[in-house]
């Protein structure tokens, strides 16, 4: 599972940092394709952070479960 958090972790920190870049390029110039790309951006952080906690929790699950028959 260490694996799985490194790799979402990564994931959730490759999409963020450009977005707060992109919105600070927008505050800063006040160009609309930098604002645009700033929400493409966080919805795709929002979609990866919920992704990656409905694995975490389904897989707990399973787990548990396999445990349980076991």
């Amino acid at each position: 599972m260490s694996f799985f958090y490194g790799l979402m972790a990564f994931v959730m920190a490759a999409t963020l940092l450009p977005s707060v870049f992109y919105l600070g390029l927008y505050l800063f110039t006040g160009v609309d394709e930098a604002l645009e790309r700033a929400a493409k951006l966080w919805n795709f952080l929002r979609a990866f952070t919920l992704a990656g906690f409905n694995l975490l929790v389904w897989g707990h699950v399973i787990v548990g479960f396999w445990q349980l028959i076991r």
